[in-house]
């Protein structure tokens, strides 16, 4: 069964700030729980993300198991959004949309999250269990991070 997240946050920043802290996957780690132990393994330096860029990724999502993930970033529409795709990892299916949106409080940024578990009802049960609840505890975190980093002082 394929599950959606939603999530919005206003940031405080123009659009090209945003976009540029955003389009930086080296940026991950930085909005990622430490307990998730998530290292981007791509040498990617300060590049922008483009269509077919493929990353790397070390995460460890549960009991500390550190699993391989790998994402293709499938569209770009430079300073408005951007869409990465599991190729391989823990998922059936991980479908992520980032949206940017000017307004005049600085840029409301949306997140769709489409994703499937593997092993059909055992996956279920561990969406139900557990899977839900931790991707909401990223999300939360996420949310924490980028708050404290768009917010002016």
């Amino acid at each position: 069964m394929i599950h959606t997240l939603k999530r919005s946050q206003q940031l405080q920043c123009d659009i090209s700030t945003a976009w540029k802290f955003f389009s930086a996957a080296k940026n991950l780690s930085e909005i990622t729980p430490d307990d998730m132990n998530f290292i981007v393994r791509t040498d990617l330096k300060d590049e922008e993300i483009y269509e077919g860029m493929i990353i790397d990724y070390f995460v460890s999502p549960l009991l500390s198991v550190k699993l391989k993930w790998q994402t293709e970033i499938i569209q770009v529409e430079k300073e408005k959004s951007f869409t990465d795709f599991q190729k391989k990892g823990p998922f059936k299916l991980w479908k992520h949309h980032h949206e940017f949106i000017p307004n005049n409080e600085g840029v409301l940024m949306k997140d769709t999250v489409d994703y499937e578990l593997p092993l059909g009802f055992l996956g279920e049960i561990a969406h139900n269990l557990f899977v839900r609840k931790r991707l909401e505890q990223i999300f939360n975190y996420r949310y924490e991070i980028l708050a404290k980093k768009f917010t002016p002082y």
